[in-house]
């Protein structure tokens, strides 16, 4: 098992910086930010302050030549990921291990396909509450990173990865059925990312409307009869652990996918119910909330990229 010595991150959203800030204090120089040159002037200029104290990152543009690192960490979102597997391409070599954290179940098979490496790990983000605004992250809880392999081994890489998170203080957690956690994420986000899209509701609204909290759980359902036929076997208990989680956020907080419908951004819908319902139609499994869902926030963008000129 090697030790990992050298870090590349690319995306520096709330999640990204918040982590990334703890590796730099660990690592120093030995913690890189893949940045395209526009951005590194302009974040140049303008240091990230996270938390109240100013970060300077290490900044390595797509074209300059480097190492392979010995892990790379994804954290852009999902419509930005084609151009963030051709940026890191000089940071990946042949026993790079590589985290995504991106939302969904699909960005982990995009990776693979591109540079075919062995030692990509499932991966995802959990209770972080860190928000961007400018060059200012916030967070009150770094929640905590899970990672594992998708045949629940704990391998020298799952080793070497939590052996990092332990000296620089990232909160993490290897979970008996890294997979299959990943598609409960999945599920939770497809449900109550969506439909708080389309409703404009802050999680207070899940909290207090019991038609509301029964309107994800039927979006939910549709994942769990995929992920039947798709061997993940998620199952009703899974859709009755969304309830709980949802009641300890704060009633004001928003989903990313709210808070994109809101500022008027693209959102993620294509990794979200797009995904449930090309699955449907693999498992020619019926996915009518799921479809509806997904042409009402197709339509919202739309209607945002009309106002906006």
């Amino acid at each position: 098992m090697g030790a990992i010595r050298t870090v590349s991150l690319i995306g520096l959203g709330a999640i990204g910086a918040a982590y990334g800030s703890k590796l730099q204090e660990y690592l120093g120089d030995s913690f890189r930010v893949i940045a395209n040159a526009e951005r590194v002037s302009r974040y140049e200029k303008s240091p990230f302050e996270i938390n109240g104290k100013e970060y300077r990152f290490h900044y390595i543009t797509p074209e300059m030549d480097t190492e392979p690192a010995d892990l790379v960490i994804v954290a852009v979102k999902n419509a930005e990921l084609p151009q963030a597997i051709k940026d890191m391409k000089n940071h990946v070599g042949p026993n790079t291990i590589i985290l995504s954290l991106l939302n969904g179940i699909t960005s982990e098979e995009e990776i693979y396909n591109e540079y075919q490496n062995e030692h990509i790990l499932y991966s995802m983000s959990v209770g972080i509450d860190a928000v961007r605004e400018a060059n200012q992250i916030t967070f009150s809880s770094l929640g905590r990173i899970c990672f594992g392999e998708k045949d629940q081994s704990i391998s020298d890489d799952v080793l070497s990865v939590k052996e990092l998170f332990e000296q620089a203080g990232v909160p993490y957690e290897i979970p008996e059925n890294m997979y299959r956690e990943l598609w409960w994420k999945f599920m939770l986000n497809v449900g109550v990312n969506q439909v708080t899209a389309v409703l404009r509701a802050p999680y207070g609204v899940i909290q207090k409307v019991p038609a509301a909290l029964e309107l994800v759980e039927s979006v939910m359902r549709e994942v769990v009869a995929v992920s039947e036929k798709a061997d993940v076997h998620l199952n009703e208990d899974d859709v009755k652990r969304v309830g709980p989680t949802i009641n300890k956020l704060s009633p004001e907080g928003k989903t990313s996918m709210l808070q994109d419908v809101e500022a008027g951004r693209k959102t993620e819908v294509e990794s979200f119910g797009k995904v449930v319902c090309e699955l449907g139609k693999k498992y020619n499994i019926p996915t009518p909330f799921n479809e509806q869902l997904y042409q009402m926030i197709k339509v919202i963008e739309e209607r945002a990229k009309l106002e906006a000129n």
